[in-house]
């Protein structure tokens, strides 16, 4: 039987992962007697833990808010999102909360065990921040940010299997330079040795990145920071234009009328979002004219001059009718 301690964490554990835990269950994931499972909830109650209980045959036990923030027992990864989303706030992600998050930063770090620490460090340090609008987030594996950062850290160089943006795949032999986090992706810059030239590389189409052991000397960036790199890399493969459009009209019926040329998602019942990559605005605008509804442009900024363009052209041949 585990010990007093640890049953008494693994039981706090168990009451932050659900709403309400039936009484019989509960003391089943323990192993231990209900008579032991109250005294175990007592424990908890005394260390400010407010935890309710139901009584009778059906009865159970629910974790509920409190006057105050007892102490939290997370697991390893989300120790890590935890300390990485404080380092964010930290560095002026969000406006007023700076301050209290390098105080709560500072508290998490400090009672982290070693390995945990080691990752959220290597993964602070070698993360270049970088401000675009989030087009969508891309969801990428810890493991590999994890590899990699720690590769940048102490610049080793790792070979990785990647997918091009044809679909075409590749071993890389990279030596890392910095994470970037840009536009809701992360991104990998680095020295690629079979290229002889600077890369940078999607985390979402880079899979089984290993370390080789092999050190090397960092080389000089070719730009002002590797958030800079990154950007530019982007802009000068990009083609076409990235349309997002509200419109005053019911997603269904926007679907039907160009749902083959864009994505639709609802937003309410009378509001939807409409997205749309395009090579030339011309088409965009005869879409949007054809769903008969209002409508306000996100983005890209050109697509606002094309629409007041037309929009002039169009109230000139109706005055001239």
């Amino acid at each position: 039987m585990a010990s007093t301690s640890s049953r008494t964490l693994r039981l706090l554990s168990l009451l932050q992962t659900r709403r309400y835990w039936p009484g019989h269950e509960l003391a089943g994931q323990l192993q231990v007697s209900p008579r032991t499972l109250r005294r175990d909830i007592d424990r908890l109650r005394e260390l400010g833990y407010p935890i309710r209980a139901q009584r009778g045959v059906a009865g159970g036990y629910q974790l509920t808010a409190g006057s105050a923030l007892p102490p939290l027992v997370v697991d390893d990864e989300e120790a890590v999102a935890l300390a990485l989303g404080l380092q964010a706030a930290a560095q002026g992600a969000v406006e007023g909360i700076a301050e209290s998050s390098v105080r709560a930063l500072a508290k998490v770090v400090q009672v982290m065990p070693a390995r945990l620490r080691r990752r959220v460090q290597a993964l602070g340090t070698m993360t270049v921040p970088a401000s675009w609008e989030n087009s969508g987030r891309t969801p990428v594996d810890p493991a590999v940010l994890t590899i990699i950062a720690l590769a940048c850290r102490d610049t080793e160089r790792i070979r990785f299997s990647y997918t091009a943006a044809s679909g075409q795949q590749s071993g890389r032999h990279v030596e890392p330079h910095r994470l970037v986090l840009l536009g809701g992706r992360w991104y990998l810059a680095g020295y690629d040795l079979d290229r002889q030239g600077w890369r940078s590389y999607r985390l979402d189409r880079l899979a089984a990145p290993n370390g080789t052991g092999i050190r090397f000397r960092p080389r000089e960036l070719p730009a002002a920071d590797a958030a800079a790199f990154v950007r530019a890399g982007i802009q000068s493969t990009r083609t076409g234009y990235d349309i997002e459009v509200i419109v005053e009209a019911p997603a269904e019926e926007v679907r039907e009328r160009i749902g083959r040329w864009a994505s639709v998602s609802q937003i309410s019942a009378s509001q939807c979002r409409v997205r749309m990559t395009a090579d030339m605005l011309e088409w965009p605008i005869m879409g949007l004219g054809l769903v008969g509804a209002d409508f306000q442009v996100i983005s890209p900024p050109e697509l606002v001059d094309w629409v007041r363009d037309w929009g002039a052209r169009f109230s000139r041949a109706a005055d001239l009718g």
